[in-house]
């Protein structure tokens, strides 16, 4: 289950009633999924192999075909974050770089953990801890980014309406503080 922290109050959210009114609130979508779906060999493997992606697609296949008829996604595919990625300190990087988007950002997370840092519409930041089941998206245009937590691994499907995925547009906030 998410849980949310407010970074200027150290609020923590988690009841999860209250993180869904949240969200809403922000305009952001939060939806479940059963991550226990998968085999005991998916579960917690961070090194996936492309046929092993493939069937993380094809068992949330349901759940993904409903989120693209609702919201109008025409690709998807897994990505897979841990020690044993390649350059992971660099990506994490480049990720954890305020942006926007023309489109939303939706993660589904399968494994792992991970955070989305939103800039709320009163201009303060919160946090979205996210562990295995949860799907977030975060609009277009807010101010975000993503970063892993303690654990440094994470499974994800990600959904986009453009072809050639999203494309970050950096957002320059100079009241933003990393916690």
């Amino acid at each position: 289950m998410a849980a949310i922290v407010i970074r200027n109050t150290n609020e923590r959210i988690s009841d999860e009633a209250a993180v869904q009114e949240f969200l809403a609130k922000q305009e952001v979508l939060y939806e479940k999924w059963d991550a226990s779906k998968l085999p005991d060999e998916l579960q917690e493997n961070f090194t996936l192999t492309d046929e092993q992606k493939a069937r993380v697609i094809s068992i949330f296949d349901s759940e993904i075909k409903d989120l693209a008829a609702r919201r109008g996604y025409k690709i998807w595919d897994v990505i897979t974050l841990s020690e044993a990625t390649p350059n992971l300190e660099e990506l994490l990087a480049k990720f954890e770089n305020i942006h926007t988007h023309t489109e939303d950002e939706i993660r589904a997370i399968v494994g792992g953990k991970g955070i989305f840092i939103i800039k709320s519409a009163d201009g303060g930041y919160f946090n979205v801890e996210l562990s295995p089941g949860d799907v977030i998206s975060v609009p277009e245009n807010t101010p975000h980014f993503f970063t892993l937590m303690e654990n440094q691994k994470i499974v994800a499907v990600r959904l986009f309406i453009e072809e050639n995925g999203w494309v970050a547009h950096n957002y320059d906030d100079p009241t933003f503080v990393k916690a």
